[in-house]
């Protein structure tokens, strides 16, 4: 059997030229990145006279260590959508450096499911994520230099927010001294390091809509206080242009293709756990103006991933879905309900039963609070038991969503047939009620105790004395009307990655509540969860590997 990266360097990738032209771009909005990549110029959105297609969000359970696919699903779901004959293209983001060399692996999809070309993907890409990490640290190197050159904006540099970043799960870098050497070295203080996708400068660049929003969101940004505690930003430093200048062309939608040639635009990736965890706005907005059915994913489970998606991005870029599709594998639902990762080969519908009350939860969530038409896709393996998915249709079917079996990791789009007909049929049938889960003008306090009650099953918040003194001080400075962003561990309803399943009568511990002025929301950071990974005891770093032709290998 192929692993993925064999599979991808088989492949015979189009032109990209040609992959453009299918799309219905004309040549002078494609500015060409070898053979196979290219980016797309935003002029091409002002100019296009279209209806906008169907926006299709896939989303999927809590991760386990058995998988669930979510990436492969909705790459194949676009490639069989193309089969049927419908105009399709897929949006999805770019994946960091630092889960590519950590534990994750690459995030291009798999087996006969992915993007192409996958290593330059999973790679440096165009740049995108250089180009962030170089915004965001000119940023720190003007406040710094700010205070070193007298501190004109009354800076208390114990009061600074901003931190430097790196796009690599890299521990030592969570908590540094800096400025240190003498005088002519720079203003002493505490600092410390984020990967750059929990930056805000990625957030911004993905909810940016064009040069001119780009940098009023940058002007935005809080990089600290003043000694009277009052917010100084990037705009006070006059850095907006600068960092703009350096995401100008980064700014532009990326355009690959999968294997069967569908047109997939991958642009930005802020992390879900952290940040809002969705491509950029410019990807969604240009796949639905140039295709009929759109297809896009929100990072990790539907508690974290597709709330964000719906809370945050469709409300600041007003952004309907026309249909969800909740990806679960009966290994992962059997490991929520306490099966161990050794056993999951063999039937078990006890273990099955009781791990479904995850995939359960997350259809009412979709279904029902946010009103959207749902229908739930089985990633399916060779070892699933007819009477394991049977399982799995009746309890859906109580609820009142369908389910499709997917074998499109084996398959391509073939195997996603089924999947793409019951979208097309939500799209064009189905009720569409779509709703969000909270209104801004409620209290911050209210806000995360929504989501926890009403996304997560919980009984509601607990704040740390700090987190309420952090939301009394965003309440005085006028933040409150803000959408939330939840920092939680993507493996759990609850705050505790252990609490598999579907867990009820918890509460959720907010220590630190920050505001995210650039881009729009207020972070709500929960449990243990850190904004600079650290590398696994054997990080797939160890296994990659490029021969004397260039070859790459190891990349999964």
């Amino acid at each position: 059997m192929k692993s993925d990266i064999e599979i991808a360097q088989s492949a015979q990738m189009k032109n990209i030229l040609e992959i453009t032209k299918e799309a219905g771009i004309d040549s002078s909005y494609v500015e060409q990145y070898g053979n196979y990549k290219a980016k797309i110029d935003l002029s091409l959105l002002e100019n296009l006279n279209k209806e906008n297609g169907k926006l299709i969000l896939v989303t999927a359970i809590n991760p386990t260590p058995a998988g669930e696919g979510k990436t492969t699903t909705t790459i194949g779901l676009a490639d069989a959508l193309k089969k049927l004959n419908k105009k399709v293209m897929v949006a999805l983001r770019e994946p960091s450096l630092g889960p590519v060399f950590g534990i994750k692996g690459g995030a291009a999809g798999g087996g006969y499911a992915q993007v192409v070309p996958m290593e330059d993907i999973n790679l440096h890409f165009t740049g995108d994520f250089h180009a962030i990490g170089a915004a965001n640290n000119l940023l720190a190197a003007m406040l710094d230099n700010h205070i070193y050159q007298g501190n004109s904006l009354n800076i208390d540099p114990s009061k600074i927010t901003w931190k430097r970043c790196v796009d690599m799960n890299d521990r030592q870098l969570r908590f540094v001294k800096d400025g240190l050497g003498g005088g002519k070295n720079g203003v002493p203080r505490d600092d410390g390091f984020d990967i750059t996708v929990a930056s805000e400068v990625m957030a911004v660049f993905c909810l940016s809509s064009s040069i001119n929003d780009l940098k009023q969101k940058l002007s935005r940004l809080i990089v600290g206080y003043t000694y009277d505690d009052k917010p100084v930003t990037a705009g006070d430093l006059k850095a907006e242009g600068a960092m703009a200048a350096l995401l100008k062309d980064a700014l532009k939608p990326n355009m690959v293709q999968t294997l069967e040639g569908t047109p997939a635009l991958v642009h930005g990736g802020p992390f879900a756990n952290i940040a809002h965890g969705c491509n950029s706005v410019l990807a969604t907005k240009m796949a639905m103006k140039l295709s009929d059915y759109a297809v896009t994913e929100a990072g990790f489970g539907a508690d974290l991933g597709a709330e964000k998606f719906l809370d945050i991005k469709c409300r600041l870029a007003n952004l309907k879905p026309n249909a969800v599709v909740i990806v679960a594998t009966i290994r992962a639902l059997k490991m929520h309900g306490g099966m161990d990762k050794a056993e999951l080969n063999n039937e078990n519908l006890s273990a099955l039963e009781s791990g479904l009350p995850n995939l359960l939860r997350h259809v009412h969530n979709i279904k029902d609070v946010y009103g959207l038409p749902t229908v739930v896709a089985i990633n399916r393996f060779p070892t699933d038991t007819d009477a394991e998915v049977n399982l799995v249709i009746k309890k859906c079917k109580e609820l009142g969503v369908n389910v499709a079996l997917s074998t499109v990791w084996a398959d391509g789009g073939n195997g996603g047939i089924d999947l793409a007909k019951e979208v097309v049929r939500l799209c064009e049938n189905a009720e569409n009620n779509f709703r969000f889960s909270y209104e801004l003008n409620d209290s911050i306090v209210n806000k995360i105790n929504t989501i926890i009650q009403k996304i997560y099953g919980g009984t509601g918040a607990t704040f740390t004395p700090e987190a309420m003194e952090q939301i009394k001080r965003l309440e005085v400075l006028g933040f409150n009307n803000l959408p939330i962003c939840m920092a939680k561990t993507q493996y759990s309803f609850s705050d505790d990655m252990t609490k598999l399943g579907a867990p009820e009568d918890f509460t959720v511990t907010v220590r630190e509540v920050k505001v995210s002025a650039g881009a729009g929301f207020i972070v709500a950071i929960t449990g243990s969860i850190m904004t600079m990974p650290g590398l696994p005891k054997v990080p797939s770093a160890e296994k990659i590997d490029v021969d004397a032709n260039g070859k790459i290998t190891g990349l999964f």
